[in-house]
């Protein structure tokens, strides 16, 4: 299994803004899209791929099911559903975006469902979000850690997640870092801009190239077309061991994003 090291977010972009941010990044140079049932622009992203005259084999799409579609009798009708609105025959990557303990699903229940739907074709690899590691434990042994490509998680400068991503590295369970500009607080961090100058880069490439070379993948959004080339540029920044010391130590717990029934407890 693969996951693709840059990818570009949808995250509160809906209709043209959409369409626009997708068709941009591919114009770009993107090959990667991450979206969501929840995020309500499924058919902008199909739309925008069907525009931008790039083939679907090139393509790698990542969607995620719903809390109320996570049930075995909703998922997979609920992700042929998000097919459609995509306007393709599979997705590349369909994660459970989050393990709502109290919505009286079972992990092993939904994780099975998952399953089910990898065997229909529906998708190639199945995963998880925002899964601590008694929930992670709980989908391996409903499916077997083979079976789950990543786990997508909030992780930034300010949350780093170490106690996670040591289990999941441990697992042979691959990182994707959401969110890993903290809603762009990071850019305006004095650390960050220093080594940004010394550089001759942007916080944002700055804080992009410390995910990746800790071996996460990153799916920044932007609406703008220069931005989301900028970012592309992280990929060829090497920073210094000094310079990921330095970004290590800025750890606050500084979470943006824990939605209550929605999330389970952190570790």
């Amino acid at each position: 299994m693969s996951i693709p090291a840059f990818g570009v977010g949808t995250f509160r972009l809906q209709g043209q803004a959409a369409v626009d941010s997708v068709r941009n990044a591919l114009d770009v140079g993107y090959r990667a899209i991450d979206t969501a049932q929840i995020y309500e622009n499924e058919a902008d992203v199909g739309q925008a791929v069907a525009e931008s005259g790039v083939a679907r084999e090139d393509l790698f799409i990542t969607t995620k099911i719903w809390v109320p579609n996570t049930a075995r009798d909703k998922l997979v009708p609920s992700l042929k559903d998000s097919l459609a609105r995509l306007r393709t025959d599979y997705v590349d990557l369909t994660l459970i975006h989050w393990p709502a303990p109290d919505n009286g699903v079972s992990v092993d229940e939904f994780m099975t469902a998952l399953a089910e739907a990898k065997a229909q074709g529906l998708t190639r690899q199945i995963g998880i979000s925002n899964f601590p590691i008694a929930q992670t434990r709980a989908a391996i042994a409903a499916v077997g850690r083979e079976q789950i490509a990543t786990n997508q998680i909030e992780l930034s400068p300010y949350l780093q997640n170490r106690t996670l991503t040591a289990f999941l590295k441990e697992q042979g369970i691959h990182v994707t870092s959401y969110m890993t500009l903290a809603y762009g607080k990071v850019l305006k961090d004095p650390v960050i801009g220093q080594i940004a100058q010394r550089r001759v880069a942007t916080p944002a490439q700055v804080a992009l190239a410390w995910a990746l070379q800790l071996g996460y993948a990153v799916i920044p959004s932007s609406t703008k077309r220069d931005n989301l080339a900028s970012n592309l540029l992280a990929r060829d920044l090497r920073l210094s061991d000094d310079d990921m010391a330095q970004i290590a130590a800025l750890e606050r717990n500084g979470r943006e994003v824990s939605p209550q029934g929605l999330a389970a407890e952190w570790d």
